[in-house]
Formats: C-alpha cells, sequence, structure tokens
C-alpha cells in the first residue's frame, strides 16, 4: 500500500492547524519576549548532595578493598 491516506490524515490535520482561529494571549507573549520572569519561578531540588554521600570515591580506594 502506498502511503495516500497518511499523507491526506497529514494535510487535513495541517490545514486545520493554519486556517483555524486561536485566542492569542498577547500579554503572556510579550512577557516571554522580554524576557520577564513568570510569576513563581520553577522549583529544582538539588539532590546531588545526596548523591555525593551514597558514591563516595573514597570507598573505591585500593587502601580500602584489601
Amino acid at each position: 500500500m502506498g502511503r495516500g491516506r497518511a499523507k491526506a490524515k497529514q494535510q487535513k490535520v495541517a490545514r486545520a492547524l493554519k486556517y483555524s482561529t486561536h485566542d492569542t494571549d498577547l500579554t503572556a507573549l510579550q512577557r516571554e519576549l522580554k524576557g520577564e520572569p513568570s510569576a513563581a519561578p520553577p522549583s529544582v531540588k538539588d539532590d546531588d548532595a545526596e548523591d555525593d554521600e551514597e558514591y563516595d570515591p573514597d570507598d573505591w580506594s585500593a587502601s580500602n578493598r584489601r
């Protein structure tokens, strides 16, 4: 089989996206383009300290293996 049906489906979706009207939040776009921070910055969990304790390179030294 050819890809006629798949191509037709892609064209249908592309046309729907191209010609449909969307309500654009221009103020949010302006904030994003200016680089202003959002209302709440995303929280980032720093778990590097936990990893450092679990895998200590000194535990793998030759002096500890004897």
